[in-house]
């Protein structure tokens, strides 16, 4: 082991920049992810206006919150947390559906 390497400092450095290097490529994952999920939701929004059916659907998103509710628990990820993800993420569906129907 180098001098350096032994340097409580430089290896933190080194471990905080591989760190940061997943964190990035996570984040980009969740990007394309959303993106992807996105470009579904679209399609159901349309399916929806083009069969006059409500932009809502309060008992499918009750089961998607305890699905992931329980997936973030699996997963080691605060359930509360998960669910405002999720809460967020149907809000932003159920406004694009609306602007379908419009």
């Amino acid at each position: 082991m180098t001098t350096e390497t032994q340097n409580p400092a430089v290896r933190a450095a080194q471990l905080l920049k591989g760190h940061r290097e997943s964190i990035d490529r996570l984040d980009a994952i969740l990007v394309y992810t959303l993106g992807e999920r996105f470009k579904h939701t679209q399609a159901v929004g349309r399916l929806k206006a083009e069969h006059n059916l409500p932009p809502s659907d309060p008992t499918r998103e009750a089961a998607q919150i305890a699905r992931l509710e329980d997936l973030a628990k699996q997963a080691d990820l605060d359930p509360e947390f998960a669910k405002a993800f999720l809460n967020f993420i149907i809000g932003e569906v159920i406004r694009h559906h609306k602007k379908h129907q419009e």
